[in-house]
């Protein structure tokens, strides 16, 4: 039987290259976006029933709105589900003092509400099919995140869920690892004052997430990944130019 994944924030990013790494790998891939214009992989986003990738256009902070979206996924006749990738993030930098309620409620709301919310719609369907949940962590959950107290708090707290929900569920035969990359090359820092250096080695590529999650779901059956780290070689960041 077929077996199929769900990846929030597919449409750009460490969710898009986990899509097409998860497809290369023979799952069909219910990919979660706001907007799929930027999808340049010729055959899929024109023909994704023939490529495998469904996107499904859904904002998801409109919970109903997701959970239709869910419902419909799940009146798929002819697989299982058996992956679950919680990737959508976003982020707001900059002194905690200058954040505001709406920006603190949508990184809450987005990193670690959302994943909550479809892991325990999605669970028992998991349990049932032995499936994986992955969760995208970040090394702020870590470590201390001046500028990013919020962020680094959500994802904090996404690694948290998955620490526990790991040790709920793996009598049951599902997997859950959190990942946590460094730095990644995506438009999480279009809202700071700091994007990934462009030097290869002193910055992670969303491909490098992928083969992570490639790995993840490769273990020998009866072994499983909890947690995974990816760094690059150099630690740094490159300021963006003042306007």
């Amino acid at each position: 039987m077929k077996q199929y994944a769900i990846v929030t924030g597919a449409s750009s990013g460490i969710g898009r290259a986990v899509s097409l790494e998860l497809l290369a790998m023979g799952y069909d891939v219910f990919g979660f976006g706001r907007d799929f214009a930027a999808w340049k992989l010729e055959g899929i986003r024109d023909n994704p029933e023939q490529s495998g990738f469904h996107p499904v256009v859904c904002d998801l902070l409109d919970t109903k709105q997701l959970m239709l979206g869910l419902d419909q996924i799940l009146k798929t006749p002819d697989g299982e589900l058996t992956v679950l990738v919680n990737n959508a993030g976003t982020a707001y930098y900059g002194l905690h003092e200058e954040m505001n309620p709406e920006k603190i409620m949508e990184m809450v709301r987005v990193n670690l509400e959302v994943p909550m919310i479809l892991t325990q719609k999605l669970l028992r369907i998991l349990k049932k099919n032995h499936g994986a949940v992955i969760n995208i962590s970040s090394v702020t959950a870590i470590s201390s995140s001046p500028h990013g107290a919020c962020y680094g708090a959500t994802k904090a707290g996404l690694l948290s869920f998955s620490r526990s929900l790991f040790d709920e569920v793996r009598k049951y035969g599902v997997r859950v690892t959190a990942v946590l990359p460094d730095m990644t090359d995506t438009a999480l820092y279009r809202n700071a004052d700091f994007e990934a250096d462009p030097q290869w080695d002193a910055h992670l590529s969303p491909e490098d997430v992928a083969d992570a999650v490639r790995y993840v779901l490769s273990v020998r059956e009866g072994s499983c990944v909890p947690e995974i780290m990816i760094r690059p070689q150099l630690h740094r960041i490159h300021k963006k130019p003042r306007t």
